[in-house]
């Protein structure tokens, strides 16, 4: 986290036990009946964290939609579409075969999993009881994967999954805003399994240490791992590379964990004369693409290189500088799969 954000917890930090009451509250007026969850006739995946911030969501989604679509399911996506300029109660982003909503309307990540899954239905909306019915009704979905969806309880799930970074785990430990923690350990008792995405050799450590003590406290629950598998980098042209080059990069990003990139380009070899990272889920304009290719010309780089999060949200604008695509591919364990795919045979309406 950033030194804000360290500064912000401090100050934060008496204000955690509210926080935590409140969310303890509101878990208990849903198991209790008092909120209603509702419940459908396919099984519903989540995918969530219990930190703030990036923990590898998207592209766990993305495995999942491939997992299950090689298994003959037809699953679709469903998110709350965050930032995205859509507000109706169901947002078809794509309808797996077209792709009906501008990354602006939809949302950067519900846009770039359209794109990167064209068969599979993508659907934004704020209650997402309803873009689940449409899926279901309307697309024939026969699984739905829920999006960042740990803390949306308005939708029963079926497989629930919690991930975490390898590098800040669960950082400080403390419940907002006296920590990165959306709400108390003791609300993992929801989910049925775990994955550590991000996986490095500098982190395996940490990660082994973490993954004993999450065994320990929830014997129940498997613990699974992913790791930077490929890095592939995409030219203006359409060329697309795994080596690096000696040109001079200027990177920028605005997602949730910035580090993470810069991790990723430093063990691709790529050469970056300067890095700037922006808010998650900033904005772009011509503005701002300008001020980041005069920063870029300052340091001396001939070409810009971003994540595909954020390239999904340029290619309307305009810049001096050939703009390149970074991408990373994920291996996951295998036994996650196998997980998956037997929980969805268990299912029973």
């Amino acid at each position: 986290m950033s030194n804000s954000f360290n500064l912000l917890f401090t100050l934060g930090r008496p204000f955690s036990p509210v926080y935590s009451l409140l969310m303890k509250v509101r878990e208990k007026l849903y198991s209790g009946g008092i909120f209603r969850s509702e419940s459908f006739d396919v099984p519903v995946i989540s995918i969530g964290n219990l930190m703030l911030g990036g923990t590898g969501k998207s592209p766990t989604v993305a495995h999942i939609a491939r997992l299950l679509l090689k298994h003959d399911h037809r699953p679709a996506i469903i998110s709350r579409g965050y930032r995205g300029k859509a507000v109706d109660r169901v947002n078809v982003v794509s309808d797996g075969k077209n792709i009906r909503l501008s990354a602006d309307l939809a949302g950067d990540e519900p846009f770039m999993l359209a794109e990167t899954l064209p068969a599979v239905p993508v659907l934004t909306g704020r209650r997402r009881l309803y873009p689940c019915r449409h899926a279901v009704d309307e697309f024939n979905a026969d699984v739905l994967i829920l999006d960042d969806a740990f803390q949306h309880l308005g939708v029963k799930r079926d497989i629930d999954i919690v991930l975490f970074d390898g590098t800040t785990l669960a950082g400080n430990s403390r419940i907002f805003p006296g920590g990165p923690l959306r709400e108390p350990v003791s609300a993992l008792r929801r989910c049925h399994a775990f994955l550590i995405t991000g996986t490095t050799a500098d982190n395996s450590s940490r990660v082994d240490r973490f993954s004993e003590l999450l065994s320990q406290r929830f014997s129940d629950k498997p613990v699974y791992r992913s790791r930077s598998n490929n890095f592939r980098l995409t030219l203006k042209d359409g060329t697309v590379t795994t080596k690096s080059t000696p040109t001079p990069y200027f990177a920028f990003c605005g997602i949730a964990n910035p580090s993470r990139f810069s991790e990723s380009l430093e063990n691709f070899g790529a050469t970056v004369s300067g890095f700037h990272a922006l808010r998650d889920h900033v904005t772009y304009d011509q503005a701002l693409m300008a001020e980041i290719c005069a920063m870029a010309e300052r340091c001396g780089a001939e070409k810009l290189i971003t994540t595909e999060k954020d390239y999904v949200k340029l290619k309307h604008l305009s810049c001096n500088l050939e703009i390149c695509l970074f991408q990373v591919d994920y291996q996951v364990d295998s036994s996650f799969d196998q997980f998956i795919i037997e929980k969805i045979a268990q299912f029973r309406p």
